[in-house]
């Protein structure tokens, strides 16, 4: 009876604790799900002719599943965090591989102060291309070009960002011990853990300035990954070898149906031993008739320093939004390949590229909803 009795009484206090958390804590459940039946012609087929390909999979958003909260921890603090993994809709499968949180996983405290936080983490270049950047981390759009865009995360980090309310000033500073601890020889698991005896290898760090006005932001980025051992993907085989971006963009509003959008990306890859130094330059523009209708588009061109290679991008897409979550849209990107560069129309699985120096071309059409 008594070892009854004492059962019960642990029960009530466990669901008293629960009940006490739970009404302490916000935590919210968020995500996307996204996807578009795809059209793909110029499509290598790997003997030295093209062809084509359908496929259903990834559209103009990633999708993803998250957890977010926070506590109020009194005297204007609160303990944060983010638990939020990609994942593919048409298959049911992790957008990150092995990773279950590939997006974020971190823990973190807020204040008048800033926010301080740790775990994976998006570098500071992906948020400084929220500006400019109107097509995001699609399949379509300036990743096309430069994988690192939509990949623009580090484990192992910690990082500081300020926003002082007021000024129009923002900005943050990252750093991680282990940029990548996944190996699956791909620009998103690079397989450079880091933490090891050489202190730089597979290291990171980004910084990040923005100033925003009344019609009107600009914003900038550096950052710089170290490399790690001969087995990580993309050239960078030993710590004395690195990857740096710098980037600054912008966006001018024109009343509150237009927007022009604007940027430039230049990157020092000594991973590449022939090309290592490319220019990105694009420009974005976004027109909304009446509410349920916005057309974006966007024309890019990289460039590479002594060398052939090039690729200029045109990327059109209209939504049709039938609330602030659901859309329905068209998108349509061309690549036109310069040299040796073989940048595809979409990255959507398998992603097959055009034959070296070809055109690829990419019709799409999705539904997305957001939670």
């Amino acid at each position: 009876m008594k070892s009854t009795t004492a059962a019960f009484g642990l029960a009530a206090l466990a669901l008293a604790c629960a009940a006490h958390s739970a009404h302490a804590q916000n935590v919210t459940i968020f995500g996307v799900i996204d996807q578009a039946a795809e059209y793909t012609s110029g499509v290598n087929a790997g003997n030295g002719t093209s062809t084509h390909q359908y496929r259903l999979g990834l559209g103009a958003v990633p999708s993803r599943l998250g957890f977010r909260g926070s506590e109020d921890l009194g005297g204007g603090l609160k303990g944060i965090f983010t638990l939020e993994g990609g994942l593919n809709a048409d298959t049911g499968t992790s957008g990150q591989g092995s990773r279950m949180w590939g997006r974020q996983a971190f823990v973190g405290l807020q204040g008048d102060w800033g926010q301080f936080t740790m775990g994976r983490l998006y570098m500071m270049r992906y948020f400084a291309m929220f500006d400019g950047d109107f097509f995001g981390a699609g399949s379509q759009g300036t990743g096309t070009i430069d994988a690192g865009i939509p990949n623009a995360r580090a484990d192992n980090a910690v990082s500081y960002r300020y926003n002082p309310g007021g000024t129009g000033f923002s900005g943050g500073v990252n750093y991680s011990f282990g940029r990548d601890t996944v190996a699956a020889n791909n620009p998103a698991a690079a397989g450079c853990a880091g933490e090891a005896t050489i202190a730089k290898q597979c290291s990171e760090y980004s910084a990040m300035l923005r100033y925003e006005g009344a019609s009107w932001a600009v914003a900038a980025s550096y950052d710089k990954m170290y490399g790690g051992t001969s087995t990580t993907y993309g050239g960078l085989v030993t710590p004395d070898l690195t990857d740096t971006r710098a980037v600054i963009n912008g966006y001018i509003k024109f009343g509150a149906a237009s927007k022009l959008g604007w940027g430039w990306l230049g990157r020092n890859n000594q991973g590449s031993a022939t090309t290592p130094k490319s220019n990105l330059y694009w420009v974005a523009g976004e027109q909304r008739i009446g509410d349920p209708v916005v057309l974006t588009g966007m024309l890019a061109q990289i460039k590479y320093k002594d060398s052939a290679n090039k690729a200029t991008v045109l990327a059109l897409r209209a939504n049709y939004w039938f609330s602030k979550r659901t859309t329905v849209y068209v998108s349509e990107q061309y690549v036109s390949n310069k040299g040796n560069l073989a940048v595809v129309a979409s990255t959507n699985s398998p992603g097959t590229g055009p034959l070296p120096g070809d055109s690829q071309n990419a019709l799409q059409v999705g539904i997305g909803h957001s939670f």
